[in-house]
């Protein structure tokens, strides 16, 4: 009976303890991005649903901090208190005990409602693509991405960039470590403005692939035949490239498709939108014969003339 007791007075204990701090329990704050443990851990990004998902990625890992420390810390603490060589004698009525189950029933089921609230609402706010700013179409293919500004027209491949390309070959005597960012850079990297609401659509051309910028808090497979829809919204004082890659086993050569996003300031973004979308509109009209003027044939060297 003495066994029971304390069992269930260690029970009532750590659920009342467990109760009060998670009642208590507010957002943890984004570590330092220099520190040892940062470099084990999520990162808290450069958008504010990046910042939202490490904070619900924190409070939930407390949460099982605390778990794990109530847990093992009864299960210590009863192994050593009531262990053979201090003859202590098992009460078997304890798994019988209606106090007890209540206890380690609804401790539980409180526990999984307080996380299910804070992670529902997160899960809502990154499915949310209302009040854009800027519509991009992203296609993955084997083995790059297409960009498509739906707003504007403009359009590009992005593929590995010629360096890392040339140095992954077998036998190509180049050592990786003196390529930059070796098979994270592309050729033409994603462009986008800071301080915008940007709506993706993405979809695939051939197999899942799986657009992913850790930065940007965004993952969204690319499946053939679907859209699904994924946003960011880089910090106005986070300028700079940001780099991800294909995170999903999509082939052969999946390691060798990775995404770079140059995120620049709202002028500058726009007049790179500007000159693209003339670039690409003076590539159209001189590989389109109808839309040029018809010039004179020129005279052949060799031909008769005719009466």
């Amino acid at each position: 009976m003495m066994i029971r007791a304390k069992i269930e007075q260690l029970t009532k204990l750590a659920a009342a303890l467990l109760v009060t701090t998670l009642a208590g329990a507010a957002p943890v704050q984004a570590a330092d991005s220099e520190s040892g443990w940062s470099l084990l851990n999520m990162t808290p990004g450069v958008t504010e649903i990046s910042r939202k998902i490490y904070g619900l990625h924190m409070e939930i890992f407390w949460i099982c901090v605390i778990i794990a420390v109530i847990v093992f810390g009864a299960m210590i603490y009863s192994i050593v208190t009531y262990r053979k060589s201090k003859n202590a004698v098992a009460d078997v009525t304890l798994v019988h005990n209606t106090t007890v189950e209540l206890i380690w029933t609804a401790v539980p089921v409180a526990i999984l409602v307080f996380m299910a609230v804070p992670a529902a609402k997160t899960l809502v706010e990154i499915e949310d693509v209302t009040k854009t700013d800027l519509s991009i179409k992203i296609t993955g293919f084997q083995w790059g991405w297409q960009y498509e500004y739906l707003d504007s027209g403009v359009a590009f491949y992005s593929h590995l960039d010629r360096k890392s390309n040339t140095a992954r070959e077998l036998l190509s005597g180049i050592d990786p470590n003196t390529v930059d960012h070796y098979l994270l850079n592309v050729d033409k990297p994603l462009v986008v403005p800071v301080g915008s609401k940007v709506r993706l659509l993405i979809t695939g051309a051939d197999v899942i692939h799986s657009w992913w910028v850790p930065a940007f808090g965004v993952k969204k497979d690319a499946i053939p035949g679907f859209i699904n829809e994924a946003w960011f919204k880089v910090d106005t004082d986070k300028p700079g490239l940001y780099r991800g890659q294909c995170a999903e086993l999509c082939g052969r050569d999946h390691g060798f498709m990775p995404i770079v996003v140059d995120v620049r300031s709202k002028e500058d973004f726009e007049a790179w939108l500007k000159d693209k979308a003339a670039e690409q509109k003076q590539a159209a009209t001189s590989a389109d014969p109808a839309a040029t003027p018809t010039a004179t044939a020129p005279a052949q060297p060799n031909a008769t003339p005719t009466a």
